[in-house]
């Protein structure tokens, strides 16, 4: 029994500690210390990547230990335990043992130089601790994945046929994953090291400044007046939030402890006041200027600079946040919800008024991009101005403590997102070694006879599952690099093969059975979880055909004329909005069946760029409208003579 309850435990995932007294000291200690050790890389200059990276690794892999608890059958453990501190010690000997020996082990040539019986087991330890980590982060199935990765380098030369590769002893593996760019120290890792970390620290500094609540007064002050206000709300301040956070469920949590609660006072089911919520947090990581992880992961692996992901990614964006807006308001008017009375509602100038300067760190990070300063660069200015601008009123002023906790929160938020990126870069070393990548490139073509449709829907599924498991990061560089080289061989181009892959690893999180943002704001709405996840992806359903529509018309994302970008953003902005009407069920006035399956067709008409189709879809969509036009013409004065 012991042992079967231990095993459980070993299978499960850990939960995050409340840490006290000399065990929160050390906690914070190292927290500060790595978040100055990242900001000093940045400022002082470039140290030797494997310092830099295995210093980084180190330290969280410390924090991990000393945060998450062994599993979540602890309870409320408050301190870490003897194999913990263990762990911790082993982290830091073996980051010490790598910066001692960086330049050593950056200048060998692979299977050329001989590595020493330590440097193995140095680098063995490097990996079971990032494996551990990872388990006690994020869970079990990236383990799992980890683990099929490393077995089938070891034992891949007993299978048959296409997944045959040649033998590798277990010194070669681990010197792969230890020892090389292509395993612990890939993009990945560099990627959580440098860009990701730099703007984790920039929305921690934004949170602490007091921005949170100045978007959440803002979304308010644009949307609350509206019908079902207070969903729009949600909408509006998630997709602010968004652009500070990237994490779906960190701004579920953080923004809808507001709205969820607003949002059942206004009469949404909790469901769906659950579901705007996950729907439009999830939405946060695809919004410029300031995307998810992922975005910043293919800004590494394509080589495909920041800025132009970002410049790509703004009319997906806005489509993806029409659509939720659109939604939400035709709930609003299906249900006949009151409008908020005005003088609950802040005006938009006093909001601005008061916190105008929150704006200045974003055009910041914006200027800097398009002047081709690196993206860690850019998050430490931005950084700075965030610094700055506190100073602009009294009550949001930044003083040392004030500092000192967002260098906290900064190294806090980063442990998951670099956690994963260390076990997909695992990943990716079974895969780089055996040859496997361009072998499941065939295997996906073959299996879609190299169509490009099924090509996509395929890639989707892959994503969807993957992010069922792990992370968004690390749903998108496994599917990056079993996918991405098939659509491309297909004729789609690298930034739209990439951002499909980006869009659909970030809505994993809202898809059912395991739908963590969706899980998250159901904890806050008192609702069933898979009937929020559920109801999210209706919300977001848009999120889900935009990234086919982008692939199929490159004009959306800004890759054309003038006159192209023009006309597919309006027949796709009237294709959103006739789905959104088509799914709720209601456009002028309540929608008939026949109404709906004619606005659903509009829309799908104005997703394939051809001038039939759009042309088609136009016209469906204005005949629905003028139909129900006509309709409220006949019944309105009857009603008002009832």
């Amino acid at each position: 029994m012991g042992f079967k309850h231990y095993l459980t435990r070993a299978f499960s995932e850990g939960e995050k500690r409340h840490l006290a007294g000399p065990h929160l000291k050390i906690f914070i200690g190292f927290a500060f210390i790595l978040s100055v050790f990242q900001v000093g890389s940045v400022v002082w200059g470039k140290l030797d990547p494997i310092q830099l990276l295995a210093t980084h690794l180190s330290l969280i892999l410390i924090l991990s230990f000393m945060y998450y608890s062994f599993s979540k059958n602890n309870g409320t453990s408050v301190s870490p335990t003897v194999v913990d501190y263990i762990c911790t010690f082993l982290a830091l000997g073996a980051g010490i043992y790598f910066n001692i020996h960086a330049v050593r082990i950056a200048e060998r040539i692979p299977v050329v130089d001989p590595l020493s019986s330590l440097d193995l087991l140095v680098g063995l330890v490097f990996v079971v601790l990032s494996i551990e980590a990872a388990r006690r982060t994020i869970g079990m199935p990236i383990v799992i994945i980890v683990l099929i990765g490393v077995g089938y380098a070891l034992w891949g030369h007993h299978l048959g046929g296409l997944i045959w590769h040649r033998e590798f002893s277990i010194s070669e593996v681990v010197e792969d994953l230890a020892f090389s760019f292509n395993g612990l120290w890939g993009s990945p890792i560099a990627v959580a090291a440098s860009f990701v970390y730099m703007f984790l620290l920039f929305g921690a500094f934004l949170q602490k400044a007091g921005a949170g609540e100045f978007f959440f007064q803002l979304s308010t002050a644009l949307a609350g007046r509206t019908r079902g206000g207070a969903a729009k709300v949600a909408v509006l301040a998630s997709a602010f939030f968004g652009m500070i956070s990237g994490s779906p469920t960190a701004n579920v949590v953080t923004t809808g402890s507001f709205t969820i609660p607003v949002s059942k006072r206004s009469g949404y089911k909790p469901s769906f006041a659950a579901a705007v919520e996950a729907a439009a947090s999830t939405g946060g990581s695809i919004l410029p200027p300031i995307m998810g992880s992922s975005a910043f992961l293919m800004a590494a692996i394509t080589q495909i600079p920041y800025i132009s992901i970002v410049i790509a990614a703004i009319i997906p964006g806005i489509l993806y946040y029409i659509s939720l807006l659109a939604m939400v308001h035709f709930e609003a008017v299906r249900l006949d919800l009151p409008k908020a009375e005005k003088e609950d509602i802040p005006k938009v100038s006093h909001v601005l008024k008061e916190g105008w300067y929150y704006f200045i760190p974003l055009v910041v990070l914006l200027v800097f991009l398009l002047n081709g300063y690196s993206a860690s660069r850019t998050g430490f200015y931005g950084v700075l101005a965030i610094v700055l601008v506190s100073w602009f009123r009294k009550k949001t002023r930044m003083g040392v403590k004030q500092i000192f906790e967002a260098m906290v929160d900064g190294a806090r938020s980063s442990i998951p997102v670099t956690t994963a990126c260390a076990a997909a870069g695992l990943v990716i070393s079974g895969i780089m070694s055996t040859g496997l990548g361009g072998k499941l490139t065939s295997v996906v073509l073959g299996l879609t006879e190299g169509m490009l449709i099924p090509t996509l829907i395929l890639t989707m599924l892959i994503c969807i599952v993957l992010g069922m498991g792990m992370p968004v990061a690390a749903a998108y560089i496994l599917t990056a690099m079993l996918a991405a080289p098939a659509l491309m061989e297909l004729g789609v181009s690298l930034m739209s093969a990439h951002l499909f892959i980006v869009y659909f690893s970030i809505f994993s999180a809202i898809t059912p059975p395991v739908a963590v943002a969706a899980y998250a704001a159901a904890g806050i709405a008192d609702s069933n979880p898979n009937q929020v996840g559920l109801e999210a992806v209706r919300l977001g359903i848009v999120g889900f055909i935009v990234p086919f529509m982008f692939v199929l018309e490159p004009a959306l994302l800004l890759d054309g004329s003038p006159g192209e970008i023009i006309v597919s953003f309006f027949t796709a902005v009237v294709g959103v909005v006739a789905l959104s009407g088509g799914i709720i069920g209601r456009l002028r006035t309540k929608a008939s069946i026949p109404d709906r399956i004619l606005l659903i067709t509009s829309g799908l008409l104005l997703i394939y760029p051809h001038v039939l189709f759009s042309g088609l879809g136009i016209i469906l969509f204005v005949f629905v409208f003028v139909l129900q036009k006509k309709r409220h013409i006949q019944y309105t004065p009857l009603q008002k003579g009832a």
